[in-house]
């Protein structure tokens, strides 16, 4: 990247909902979007079109014939490590979306490029970037609520399984579930919210109790089952995650339940609690106290002045750290392994039908 260029060149990989999504706010914020790759040539034609870039069928194409500054990457899970060690071994800044792989293995092998590259490569875990979670945690540095013990982590539809025949239901394609899919963000914000402790022990449940039949009642129309389609997946999962010093999360997410839908996320701690919702702008606040009598008190944030939030403050905040060539502090590498490999525990715990360990960082 030029020295003086403040206009970041991007090329996005994956040119579906996100990979337009990621182009769009580029574009937004200031940047030059320059290319695009798709292996589906009406997605490359209609992304050329509305943003006047080349566009290419493989990542490696794109990699030798441009000059970027940085690459996002939205391409279904499995395609992942292929994208990311390309643009890392060009020396971009990388952004991937979630999760960081498909399975463990390839995503220690992304990790392993990248400790060695001259970019520097971040996860796109965007629900971090919210009004309530950035008062949340300026709160919890400053002790407000002591020693954080227990997040309570949901992530439930009612009825949203993605359509069947889609990669998100296809586990050599997707490498997972609902788990992969929603799960990996409750997983991440749980974590985040304590301020990511050393996970050492999974004990999970995954279930298939709705994708799979042929009675299953979907009113929002998110369910396209056929003949051909593919469902290797689960559509829920519970879970019990242990971390050091006997903090733990408990875990529930589901594509499909008979529940109301939730994504509400209560937090424990020594001196004070909170609840709030995965991305949310709601804030709640329980404390108890003895100035002037035995008391508990409940407030609520009702005013933020963070602008930029959800998928568009994660581009900005990405973008900017290429701009500044410094990588940025949220969203890191490291991170992204602990979440896939608390990912890695469920499955296995799930098979195994017994509590796992997590291997050390």
């Amino acid at each position: 990247m030029s020295e003086h260029r403040d206009a970041v060149r991007l090329g996005i990989v994956g040119l579906g909902f996100m990979g337009q999504t990621h182009a769009s706010n580029a574009t937004e914020l200031g940047h030059e979007v320059v290319a695009g790759t798709d292996v589906d040539a009406d997605s490359r034609d209609e992304f050329a079109e509305t943003y006047g870039t080349a566009t290419y069928e493989d990542a490696a194409e794109m990699y030798a014939a441009e000059d970027l500054d940085a690459v996002v990457v939205s391409t279904p899970n499995a395609f992942h490590e292929h994208a990311v060690v390309g643009a890392l071994e060009h020396g971009y800044n990388v952004l991937c979306e979630k999760p960081l792989a498909d399975d463990l293995a390839a995503a220690e092998r992304i990790a392993e490029t990248a400790r060695d590259a001259e970019g520097f490569l971040a996860v796109n875990f965007h629900n971090r970037v919210a009004t309530a979670a950035a008062v949340f945690t300026g709160y919890r540095e400053a002790g407000r609520f002591g020693d954080v013990t227990h997040v309570q982590a949901n992530y439930v539809r009612s009825r949203g399984i993605p359509g069947v025949g889609s990669w998100f239901t296809n586990r050599e394609i997707s490498g997972g579930g609902a788990v992969v899919d929603i799960g990996v963000h409750a997983i991440d914000f749980a974590l985040y919210l304590m301020d990511f402790p050393r996970v050492e022990e999974v004990f999970a449940v995954t279930r298939t109790e709705f994708g799979n039949r042929a009675d299953y009642a979907d009113p929002g129309d998110w369910y396209d089952a056929t003949e051909a389609a593919v469902f290797d997946v689960e559509d829920s999962a519970t879970a019990m995650v242990r971390c050091a010093d006997d903090r733990t999360i408990s875990l529930e997410v589901a594509w499909a339940a008979n529940q109301a839908e939730t994504q509400e996320f209560i937090v424990r701690g020594t001196d004070g609690g909170a609840r709030l919702d995965l991305g949310g702008e709601e804030l709640h606040l329980l404390e108890s106290g003895q100035q002037g009598t035995d008391h508990v008190m409940q407030s609520e944030l009702t005013q933020g002045s963070l602008d930029t939030t959800g998928w568009k403050g994660s581009d900005e905040r990405f973008l900017d750290a290429v701009v500044s060539g410094e990588p940025p502090v949220e969203n890191t590498l490291k991170r992204a392994l602990t979440v896939q490999r608390v990912i890695d525990g469920i499955y296995r715990s799930a098979e195994a039908g017994t509590s796992v360990r997590l291997d050390d960082e």
